[in-house]
């Protein structure tokens, strides 16, 4: 009996130790995998080490270059705010207003210069902002005054200030020049700041230029016209699509004028750099059209302007375009017309002027 004893407690020994044991291999067993899946979490988290190559002066120096802030707005503050005033032509409905010719202008006039017959118009009896175009009224007053064109004359504070926010330019206070290259900068780059100092330098000041502005549209028949500035930005100089055909007319009378609208480009010391000006139609730029003569104009009262002299099928052509949708409509409605008139060489005239 108490060897069975002794037998029965050995085997519950051996049976307990062998549990001891299996329980102590899973143990190790799941240890082992822990400690795995922490070296390979150490491993992807920790950098790899890898040895650099020491960088080149040039790599060090595009290192040490100040990261560029990334433009998140597509448009500026200043855009935002322009497209927020519509233009007088927009809110009198003009705008959008279907033709044959199917024209992005509001208003648009082609006029035989020598008949004076009209060869296309819409909305042509609308009185409109002009912009830059007033630039070559304030041209013609400045060669009727007959004032030296080689005097020197000095942007002033006042010319830089007279518009404030409304206007960039590179033409600083302090910069000298003729009056000559004034004329040339206002007529072919449309700065406003040399347009404002042929006024200051005027006899009598700015006050008695814009008076003579308005006495000129007056003796040109120009009953519809208004002129408040010598440089266009303001909206209360106003216009017709046919007194502007005067005024091109009366401005084509001048071989300096026809050169100076268009002229290609300019250089011009401005302080201690040179500085280079180009014409702001792309037409006259691209060399596409024969041109007489020409000026833009824009600010957010009048859209975008034109007015040009051009040759087409051997006839001289007035065209007027006024509140032109973007920045590249006017021309390409220029471009409309002209194979307009190529195509049909024997047009019936509208009206006359």
């Amino acid at each position: 009996m108490q060897g069975l004893e002794r037998l029965m407690g050995r085997g519950f020994l051996a049976r307990s130790l062998g549990k001891i044991l299996n329980i102590a291999c899973v143990v190790t067993l799941a240890s082992s995998m822990l400690a795995v899946n922490l070296v390979q979490a150490q491993n992807h988290q920790a950098p790899k080490k890898t040895t650099q190559k020491k960088a080149t002066p040039s790599q060090q120096a595009n290192q040490n270059k100040p990261k560029k802030a990334v433009r998140t707005a597509t448009t500026r503050k200043k855009a935002a705010e322009e497209v927020a005033r519509p233009s007088f032509a927009s809110a009198m409905g003009l705008r959008g207003n279907q033709d044959d010719l199917n024209l992005k202008s509001s208003v648009a006039l082609i006029v035989d210069r020598q008949t004076h017959e009209v060869l296309f118009e819409k909305n042509a009896h609308a009185v409109l902002p002009i912009a830059s175009i007033t630039k070559l009224m304030t041209s013609l007053v400045v060669m009727d005054a007959n004032l030296p064109l080689d005097e020197v004359i000095t942007i002033s504070q006042a010319d830089v200030n007279a518009y404030p926010g409304r206007t960039r330019s590179r033409v600083t206070a302090g910069a000298k020049m003729t009056r000559e290259e004034a004329l040339l900068l206002a007529l072919m780059s449309s700065e406003n700041r040399t347009s404002h100092a042929l006024a200051a330098n005027y006899p009598g000041g700015v006050s008695a230029f814009v008076e003579a502005m308005n006495t000129k549209a007056k003796a040109l028949g120009m009953s519809q016209s208004k002129f408040a500035d010598p440089t266009g930005l303001s909206s209360e100089n106003v216009s017709s699509p046919e007194d502007l055909t005067r005024l091109v007319e009366a401005s084509y009378q001048y071989k300096l004028v026809r050169e100076f609208s268009t002229r290609n480009d300019y250089r011009i010391m401005i302080g201690n750099r040179e500085q280079v000006f180009v014409n702001t139609n792309r037409l006259v730029r691209a060399n596409d059209m024969e041109i007489g003569l020409q000026k833009t104009g824009y600010i957010s009262a009048a859209g975008r302007c034109l007015v040009m002299q051009a040759r087409v099928q051997n006839r001289d052509v007035v065209m007027v375009f006024l509140d032109s949708v973007g920045k590249l409509s006017r021309f390409a409605d220029a471009v409309r017309v002209r194979e307009w008139l190529e195509s049909h060489p024997e047009l019936e005239p509208v009206r006359r002027l």
